[in-house]
């Protein structure tokens, strides 16, 4: 079965549930953001088959996510590394991680993001790379539509503040 494409749309987040595709592609990237970049490794780490992983991967490359470097002549044998593309999903990882952590936990098995230094925990905090404040309720999110063309601000709790016609 195809899946209905959203890289056409507006919004980036749809273009982004589009380019990442599905669960087990967010998985491979994990892994990969763990250290692990072959075959075999995602296999084992990941119980899934052989064929859906060189689908994930083959459509991970082709999305400028992945790059697919050879690492052995005979036989051959392939890696898979983050590109830059890839490296800037890091925050949206964690985030994920976080958002697992409070909602979707594993008792006795916590994977927790953690300072080397210190060995403590770190909290996960959204903030204004330009001002160093947190993100809250004070952000909002602005969009134009489409029909009728307008400009829309959205709450950070997802409720409607104000429409604005566009000019």
């Amino acid at each position: 079965m195809r899946r209905t494409s959203f890289e056409d749309m507006a919004c980036p987040l749809a273009r982004t549930a589009d380019t990442l595709g599905d669960s087990w592609s967010v998985l491979i990237l994990r892994e990969v953001f763990y250290g692990h970049h072959r075959f075999d490794e995602f296999v084992t780490e990941l119980g899934i088959a052989s064929n859906t992983l060189t689908r994930r991967l083959a459509e991970l490359v082709n999305r400028g996510l992945l790059e697919k470097r050879q690492y052995s002549d005979k036989p051959p044998r392939h890696e898979y590394l983050l590109t830059p593309k890839g490296r800037d999903l890091r925050p949206v990882m964690l985030a994920l991680l976080t958002w697992g952590n409070l909602h979707a936990p594993l008792k006795n098995k916590p994977v927790r993001l953690i300072d080397t230094e210190t060995g403590e925990p770190v909290e996960l905090k959204l903030i204004d790379a330009r001002t160093g404040k947190a993100i809250g309720p004070q952000h909002k999110v602005e969009r134009r539509s489409g029909s009728p063309r307008r400009v829309e601000v959205f709450d950070f709790d997802g409720e409607v503040d104000k429409a604005e016609a566009a000019d």
